[in-house]
């Protein structure tokens, strides 16, 4: 049986939750300011700090996803972002001897299965909510840099850190501006639709 898609309450969900998607933008940025400035960092130090980020961001789209309810398929993919997230973050501190390689591979692959679902997500509220495109820009970022780094996985070590630093900060400023205007979407915009 086919659910149907309610987009204003799709969106007026996202503006409740806006507080998870500004505090995942903070951790991204803070994260790739350490990428970035702390150039001389140990590979088991990135990865820790990788993780922390991801296990973190999962843990805010999960509780995102729970305060929905879990009756809309919005709320499902919340859920199978924080997952994803939780299980890849869960594995870098599980696992930080890791090799650079296969922490580029995580890198990537949570990188490019965030982007997509947050594309999915933002096509899912276009028609609701103003500038739902910082959340397909921020999914298509992911894409392409999870793509980057698939392709030139042993790129020098200075350099993939800066991609990944830029990534991480571009990503966290993309998803702040996403929750303040989701903020104040759902101060006034739920209202003004109804009229």
């Amino acid at each position: 049986m086919r659910q149907n898609i309610d987009p204003l309450r799709m969106g007026s969900r996202l503006a409740k939750n806006w507080w998870t998607v500004a505090l995942r933008g903070i951790f991204a940025i803070i994260f790739g300011l350490i990428a970035l400035f702390w150039p001389e960092i140990t590979l088991t130090a990135l990865v820790l700090v990788f993780g922390a980020f991801v296990l973190i961001s999962g843990v805010l789209l999960a509780i995102a996803a729970f305060k929905d309810g879990l009756n809309h398929a919005h709320s499902w993919l919340l859920l199978l972002e924080g997952a994803i997230g939780i299980a890849i973050g869960v594995l870098a501190f599980v696992w930080p001897g890791i090799t650079a390689l296969v922490l580029l591979y995580l890198i990537a692959a949570w990188a490019i299965v965030t982007g997509v679902l947050e594309i999915i997500a933002a096509i899912q509220i276009r028609k609701e909510i103003e500038n739902e495109w910082l959340l397909a820009i921020a999914g298509i970022a992911s894409v392409l840099f999870g793509v980057l780094l698939l392709i030139w996985p042993v790129a020098g070590a200075l350099a993939i850190l800066w991609i990944i630093a830029a990534y991480a900060i571009i990503f966290g400023i993309l998803l702040l501006i996403l929750a303040f205007r989701l903020r104040t979407w759902g101060s006034n915009g739920v209202s003004a639709h109804r009229r």
